[in-house]
């Protein structure tokens, strides 16, 4: 370990021995997100305080180390993973519901509070807040660090958009509290919504008051299968203008119904595309006429075929098969594996045709697989890349490849994240997005971080490829 005993003797004081992680095995685990990227931190430590995150970061500007928050390490893009070693704080014992409140529409919770957990404690209230797919295990806390959202976010919002206050450790160890608790304010700069989607780099949030969303008492859904994709990304961008929001509205290419098929056994036809649209509301009557609404433009676009159900069973089934995306990925080819590359772009919703047609152009040209999938209804878009990982060439590949698929988003007006954030993995398409903003966001980092002990070379901050720090067993020349 790099950290003199001194610094660990410390951390150690802080927070407890048993609360303060140093053999290798305790460390490993930490070395990872979801995403492809490795590295081992110093120390591990569990605050269960705000006052004891505020001791860590203070000590860690005295030394001068590099201090990683991390909620369940849910992300895909290396945000958590430790690049420059240091202290992962893990903020997965702050788990406390502290207060729900459905007279004035809020909740105030911890970061290390799962999603799920606290949606199953706001059911009997009838709330709850949007969730990425991940909510069985995904903390508030990292949803906050990525402005995570999901498949509701195109009705319900993203987490950003439920952010109602934040208390935050800032990078100086000042403890800060911002927003408020009524849900409407404009109280001078907004830093409850700024530090959302910082990823750990501006300081560490330790509480977080949210808006409640009403759950909805009708749900009606169908899928819709498709010849061509093409037509089924038509169909998402004209059912948006009608208009409708759906509560879903998914959009799964050839590659990903097969292996959602083969891994679960769901039964969805295997065409071109298939759209899973799920519309809800507090009149069934309503809720019915939407449905109706969207099966004219199904038919419209050619669909080969629409099941409709108002089943919460298989409503639950098709939801729970879409989230099982992954995982069936890996399990299609043998020799492949899923890799999170080339994810979570957002576009605008009349592009959504073109794009998920050139994606596919693009995963044509190379050994390599790039299904496309994604919350369509908010042209929120993901592929994955299906390669053997242990292969340098396809590597090599993969390089080429999520460029060609990046240059696309951004020739088409989008942004190369909907809802998973930048980390490492995403810098090099993030920094040719936002070119002209570069020096600010450095500018505010240094303002904030002087000492850039906060999750340092994350976001604007990391100038190289996404080929680095791999935790697979392999080399990559380039």
């Amino acid at each position: 370990m790099a950290l003199k005993k001194e610094v660990i003797a410390r951390l150690q004081g802080i927070v407890g021995e048993d609360r303060c992680k140093t053999s290798i095995a305790e460390r490993y685990v930490y070395a990872f997100d979801g995403g492809i990227h490795r590295e081992v931190p110093d120390v591990v430590v569990q605050p269960i305080t705000t006052q004891e995150v505020a001791q860590i970061v203070k000590l860690a500007n005295e030394y001068k180390f590099p201090v990683v928050p991390r909620g369940a390490g849910t992300a895909l893009c290396g945000h958590s993973v430790p690049i420059d070693k240091g202290v992962v704080v893990d903020l997965q014992r702050m788990k406390k519901i502290k207060e729900i409140c459905v007279e004035d529409l809020i909740c105030v919770v911890e970061p290390g509070v799962v999603c799920d957990h606290l949606n199953a404690a706001l059911k009997k209230y009838k709330f709850f807040i949007p969730g990425p797919a991940s909510s069985e295990a995904a903390t508030l806390g990292g949803m906050v660090a990525c402005n995570a959202s999901g498949d509701k976010a195109l009705k319900y919002g993203a987490t950003r958009d439920v952010v109602l206050g934040l208390e935050v450790v800032l990078p100086t160890g000042d403890i800060a509290r911002c927003g408020a608790r009524s849900v409407k304010g404009s109280s001078g700069y907004q830093f409850e919504k700024f530090f959302v989607g910082s990823e750990g780099t501006l300081g560490i949030v330790t509480e977080i008051t949210l808006k409640l969303v009403p759950l909805a008492t009708y749900r009606a859904g169908c899928v819709a299968a498709f010849g061509k994709i093409r037509e089924a990304g038509q169909t998402v961008s004209d059912i948006i203008a009608v208009p409708i929001l759906p509560s879903n509205l998914e959009l799964m290419s050839a590659t990903c119904i097969k292996a959602v098929n083969k891994a679960t056994g769901l039964g969805l036809p295997e065409v071109d595309a298939i759209l899973l649209i799920e519309v809800d509301g507090n009149n069934l009557e309503a809720v019915r006429e939407e449905l109706a609404k969207v099966t004219e433009v199904c038919k419209k676009n050619n669909a080969v075929s629409m099941d409709f159900t108002e089943d919460p069973k298989r409503l639950e089934e098709l939801w729970k098969g879409r989230k099982q995306m992954i995982p069936s990925l890996s399990a299609l080819r043998k020799e492949y594996a899923t890799v999170m590359l080339a994810d979570d772009m957002s576009v605008p919703i009349s592009k959504v045709p073109e794009a998920v047609v050139r994606f596919q152009e693009v995963s044509d040209r190379y050994d390599i697989e790039i299904p496309a999938y994604g919350h369509a209804g908010d042209g929120n878009l993901h592929t994955k890349v299906l390669m053997d990982p242990t292969n340098p060439d396809h590597w090599r590949q993969a390089d080429k490849a999520v460029q060609e698929i990046y240059d696309i988003v951004l020739e088409l007006g989008g942004t190369v994240s909907g809802e998973h954030g930048i980390g490492i993995t995403k810098t090099p398409y993030f920094r040719q997005e936002r070119a002209s903003l570069i020096a600010a966001m450095k500018a505010v980092k240094r303002a904030l971080d002087p000492n850039n002990i906060m999750n340092p070379h994350k976001i604007q901050e990391w100038e190289n490829g996404f080929v680095t720090h791999l935790r697979y067993p392999v080399e990559v020349s380039q």
